[in-house]
């Protein structure tokens, strides 16, 4: 082995254990340095999650190593207007220099922030506090904000505490039900498709909620198929039922929860056949999903981005929430409501101040405590902190005007947001643009200057899986010449803007800050350090460090939350009374179809690496419309020809996939490509009001035949 700083690094031959770069689950997987500078991925049995499974994306992650696939130089625009390749030093430079003039001229809030869900804890970490500490703008938010915001608040509002799931996986199949709504892990997270094949085998049932009959639907007890934009009123219509048939634990209600007399009587006025007239859910599917998730003694609801991607999010997820409570499956064992985070770091990455409104521990950046907290340990005065500043969307879509120079770290808004051909003209209107990439993603070719930056086989770091467990990444291999990690990017330009110190390039000793800045807050990491993570495979947050002395006992993480009290401030969980409403756009004459939009197996999130990858590519080389039979009749559409779907934003056109899969009313593309396949065209930017997260899941379009 070699030893660099505080890494560790496999010789020839040596296997490094290690995290997927993907999805949340975050499976274990071993690298093994190969002849090229990349690296071998292999099944690595021992980590829990995944227990050596690993989908197409895991096992060809190492493709993106490879020299032709990644950037290895700093590029920066030319007169000419290309991108060329420049030395770190003039890159940095450039970047620092724009910075610091766009500040003079029009203020610190004209500088923004554009964080990921990828990033490592100590990346988010510290691209918050360099973006409050070093640029003094409260001008930064992150991609997360589209993936599970909505969930975060409807959690946090109903238990005083959001964390994905508040239990681990391994509890899934030892329960008697599981609801999951908006949910494809057989292709979006395919080694979790074990738990729910296990719950099954072991006499639980399965009810998914999904206008598709996607390959997870196929695997369920019970298909509910409702019409896109109507899981509240679903929601609502089985609580209705679940007081009506007096399934209510009344005894639970009383003793843990307040606020249930406005929740029922909102619940009430959602009756099975008015519910079937929104949904197309029928009465008598209604009652049997009550009565299959009733029965048994456990029982459990997760969603995903289904649901919580809607401008009624928060109220959707609360109204499932809702459902939990009222029947008394939260806070027990083998009960309880989750969050199916998607992205890799999608936990961890919404905790320690990447967020516009959020501190280090998943503090409030409004609360004085917090503030005073988090300036101590930064070493700075609590009142120079910004506030809170835009949301995700609101702050793409005010680049060029009140943001005008923009940093992005580890996202590609030109494919992922919504209304995205707008979001693309916004950043062609910034004065400067820097992006800190693997790749030259759609985004980083509009920029001013791009950095290549290290991926996960050539740095050290911790993420937080969906369960809430805190793992860590090694590092296997030493990146190519040319390439840095992000915190010396940081360590960088901090530097050049004036902060000499305070923002070291050791991940271990930004972890070591995290910690300290965590403690005492709803997310505390303060009893978790490196040495733990790597001998208990991952620990579970909160975990409090504990006192002072030498027979001090570690706290042994939490693996299950809420089983004495919820996170509030008198212990019991929060019913919130929610109705239905229509989506911020319904189909009429003009739009007559709904679109809604999800992930494919072999790609991931924008694509910018996976569609990098042969073998992904030649399992899903493009974009399609799928849409159902009678649909492609009344349009005279055939297998395979291109489509046009329109929305009031913008065109996209892909073929047409036909199937009985799909409601007829509605038509799904995935979003994992730019150009004219790009579904994010012709989404719909209308924000929930309570998390701002945008409204992906449900829009009105037109289909049309392409001529040639």
């Amino acid at each position: 082995m070699q030893n660099t700083g505080t890494h560790t690094i496999a010789a020839p031959g040596a296997a490094t254990p290690t995290h997927c770069p993907y999805c949340a689950l975050q499976c274990g997987m071993n690298l093994t340095p190969v002849e090229g500078g990349t690296v071998e991925v292999s099944e690595r049995a021992d980590f829990p999650v995944n227990r050596g499974a690993l989908c197409g994306k895991g096992r060809t992650a190492a493709a993106v190593l490879a020299p032709g696939a990644r950037l290895t130089s700093p590029l920066v625009r030319s007169e000419d207007g290309a991108l060329v390749p420049a030395g770190w030093d003039e890159a940095l430079d450039r970047i620092a220099g724009n910075l610091e003039r766009t500040r003079a001229r029009y203020g610190a809030d004209a500088l923004g922030v554009f964080g990921g869900g990828g990033l490592t804890n100590e990346k988010a970490y510290a691209l918050g506090k360099f973006a409050r500490v070093v640029l003094g703008t409260s001008q930064i938010d992150y991609n997360g904000r589209f993936c599970m915001s909505s969930a975060a608040a409807a959690g946090t509002r109903a238990f005083g505490l959001d964390r994905g799931l508040p239990f681990p996986l391994e509890d899934v199949p030892r329960t008697g039900c599981v609801i999951l709504v908006g949910s494809n892990p057989a292709e979006t997270m395919p080694p979790s498709l074990r738990y729910f094949t296990e719950l099954r085998e072991n006499g639980g049932t399965l009810i998914v909620v999904d206008p598709r009959r996607t390959k997870t639907a196929e695997q369920a007890d019970l298909h509910l198929a409702p019409r896109p934009g109507t899981d509240l009123a679903l929601a609502l219509g089985m609580l209705h039922l679940v007081v009506a048939e007096g399934r209510v634990d009344e005894a639970y209600v009383e003793e843990r929860t307040s606020g249930w007399e406005e929740a029922r009587a909102a619940a009430m006025a959602h009756w099975p056949e008015h519910v079937e007239r929104i949904t197309g859910v029928s009465v008598p599917e209604l009652r049997e999903a009550v009565r299959l998730f009733c029965a048994p003694q456990a029982a459990m609801v997760l969603t995903a981005r289904g649901p919580e991607q809607q401008a009624k999010g928060t109220d959707t997820v609360g109204a499932w929430i809702n459902l939990c409570l009222a029947t008394g499956r939260a806070g027990r064992p083998l009960s309880g409501y989750g969050c199916l985070t998607g992205q890799g770091n999608g936990q961890g990455g919404r905790e320690h101040g990447q967020k516009a409104d959020q501190l280090p521990g998943y503090r409030k950046l409004t609360d004085p405590a917090a503030r005073r907290h988090v300036a101590e340990v930064w070493g700075v005065d609590p009142d120079a902190l910004p506030g809170p500043g835009r949301s995700a969307y609101e702050l793409l879509d005010a680049l060029g005007t009140d943001v005008r120079s923009l940093l992005v770290m580890g996202s590609n808004p030109v494919v992922s947001a919504p209304r995205a051909a707008h979001i693309e003209g916004r950043l062609r209107s910034l004065d400067f643009l820097a992006v800190c990439d693997v790749v030259l993603s759609e985004t980083a070719e509009l920029a001013d200057v791009v950095l290549p930056v290290t991926q996960w086989a050539e740095e050290t770091g911790t993420t937080t899986n969906l369960e809430g467990r805190v793992l860590l990444r090694r590092r296997a291999i030493t990146p190519p010449d040319g390439v840095r990690g992000d915190l010396e990017v940081l360590h960088g330009l901090a530097g050049r803007l004036g902060v000499e110190k305070g923002f070291p390039t050791e991940p271990e000793e930004v972890f070591e800050e995290l910690r300290r800045a965590s403690a005492g807050g709803p997310a505390d990491y303060s009893g978790i350090g490196y040495r733990r993570l790597a001998e208990e495979n991952g620990v579970f947050w909160p975990c409090p460090a504990p006192p002072a002395g030498d027979d001090a006992v570690p706290h042994p993480g939490t693996p299950r939350l809420f089983l004495d009290r919820f996170a509030t401030e008198d212990g019991r969980a929060r019913f919130v009374p929610v109705t239905h409403r229509p989506s911020a756009e319904e189909p009429d004459d003009e739009y007559p179809v709904l679109l809604t939009t999800g992930r494919v197996v072999a790609q991931y999130q924008s694509g910018a690496q996976t569609r990098r990858v042969a073998e992904l590519n030649a399992a899903a080389p493009g974009p399609f419309v799928e849409l159902h039979p009678r649909l492609a009749a009344r349009l005279g559409a055939a297998e395979g020809d291109p489509l046009a779907v329109v929305s009031r934003r913008g065109r996209a056109v892909a073929p047409a996939r036909i199937t009985t899969g799909i409601r007829p009313d509605t038509v799904f593309m995935p979003f994992h490509w730019p150009g004219e396949g790009r579904a994010n065209t012709l989404t719909n930017p209308a924000l929930d009001p309570t998390s701002r997260m945008p409204e992906f899941k449900v829009c009105a379009v037109r289909v049309e035949t392409v001529t040639s």
